[in-house]
């Protein structure tokens, strides 16, 4: 077999089909007009049994439906029956959506000023996990936590991923969004709240703390911890003290360890 030289020319040279760029994937940015994406029992259930959730659409398996039927949740939209792949493909593959998906409105975020200066509220400092968020966020019902207070930006969206961890929670405590979080402490200053930051360098143990309500309990992204200027604007920075060999524990546990700990210990004003 005799090959052909390879043409020295350009023109000369077959031409290479040009391949379209690689399209990178990115996660289209939430939008303030867009649905909130509900899975999974607990999740959607919350949701279908709140007044201030509006419900655009549900999709929802015989099993799901018969189930929503059996304990007399009453469904504000005609559901769509349908199969549990289609489900399935309108999400991520480990997504456990239990026969139920709905999409709705998101649900309104008071602000600061409308918070009534009581109770405890959590205040997240760039924490963007949202299985952590989500695991808060059901802390902070379980433990009648007043609000959580979130930054605009470095916060994950409440829904998808997030309202699945929580598991309906985020359809009982309110979330509060500021621009800027050093202003929003402030803000929770001048309404009274006393705002303990929550951090490994911490001068005090928590439990050592005199804490009385209302309270802000800061907390900061795992590894990263406590911004300065959040440390900084603070009253207070505490500790968490633990007994084991491992002394650093994951936010959403830390946060419901300090949520135990306020709950016994903070003073009514």
């Amino acid at each position: 077999m005799v090959r052909k030289p390879w043409p020295r020319s350009p023109r000369e040279r077959p031409r290479r089909k040009r391949m379209p760029p690689r399209a990178r994937f990115r996660q289209p940015p939430p939008s303030a007009d867009g649905p909130a994406i509900l899975y999974g029992w607990h999740t959607v259930k919350a949701a279908l049994e709140n007044p201030a959730r509006r419900i655009r659409t549900l999709l929802a398996t015989e099993n799901a439906l018969r189930r929503l039927k059996d304990e007399d949740v009453k469904l504000p939209v005609e559901p769509e029956l349908v199969r549990p792949d289609l489900i399935d493909a309108r999400l991520a593959p480990d997504a456990v959506h239990q026969g139920l998906l709905a999409e709705a409105d998101p649900l309104r975020a008071p602000s600061i000023a409308e918070l009534a200066p009581e109770g405890i509220v959590l205040v997240l400092d760039q924490i963007t996990d949202p299985h952590n968020v989500g695991a808060i966020l059901r802390s902070a019902a379980a433990f009648a936590a007043k609000a959580i207070v979130t930054t605009a930006r470095h916060s994950p969206e409440a829904s998808g991923v997030l309202a699945k961890a929580a598991s309906g929670a985020i359809e009982l405590v309110p979330m509060v969004t500021v621009q800027n979080l050093a202003r929003g402490l402030e803000e929770l200053r001048q309404r009274g709240f006393l705002l303990i930051g929550l951090d490994s360098s911490g001068d005090r143990d928590l439990a050592a703390v005199a804490l009385r309500a209302p309270l802000a309990l800061v907390l900061g992204a795992e590894g990263k911890g406590l911004r300065q200027l959040t440390k900084a604007t603070c009253d207070q920075v505490a500790r968490i003290d633990v007994p084991g060999e491992i002394k650093s524990l994951n936010v959403s546990n830390a946060a419901a360890l300090a949520l135990y700990v306020a709950s016994r210990t903070a003073t009514s004003p």
